[in-house]
């Protein structure tokens, strides 16, 4: 009986709509924070790459290298560090505290919820805004 009111609070949770993400400041934050390794274009051509062991990839063709489907949640992940990728000494990002803000929750690919910071789901939505 003590988790019925649980259910309510729930239940609203998950039909709420998910905050709308910002692609302008996802922009600015890549430009600020990403375009020194993967350009300012996205095409991973920044002027520190050459200095990576692991070149950092083409960003604006992660869908097209995942079936059309743009791959929000590792995308996400990759960003806030819960799946680091260790290509310049340290995991990635180097910027990790400038990327914590304010939880919030984007839909990811398969349509569930995941929680995130706003500066990453800021810089997720830039990204798939820019894919080819």
């Amino acid at each position: 009986m003590r988790l019925a009111w649980k259910l309510p609070v729930v239940m609203g949770l998950l039909a709420s709509p998910l905050a709308a993400q910002d692609a302008d400041e996802g922009a600015r934050l890549y430009q600020q924070h990403c375009a020194t390794c993967h350009g300012a274009e996205a095409t991973g051509d920044g002027p520190m790459a050459a200095a990576l062991i692991l070149q950092p990839p083409d960003l604006t063709a992660l869908a097209a290298g995942n079936d059309g489907v743009f791959p929000t949640a590792r995308v996400a992940r990759r960003i806030d560090g819960r799946d680091p990728l260790v290509s310049h000494g340290s995991p990635m990002p180097v910027y990790g505290p400038f990327f914590e803000g304010d939880d919030t929750a984007i839909r990811v690919e398969t349509g569930q919820p995941m929680m995130t910071s706003r500066p990453v789901a800021d810089l997720v939505a830039y990204l798939e805004g820019i894919q080819d």
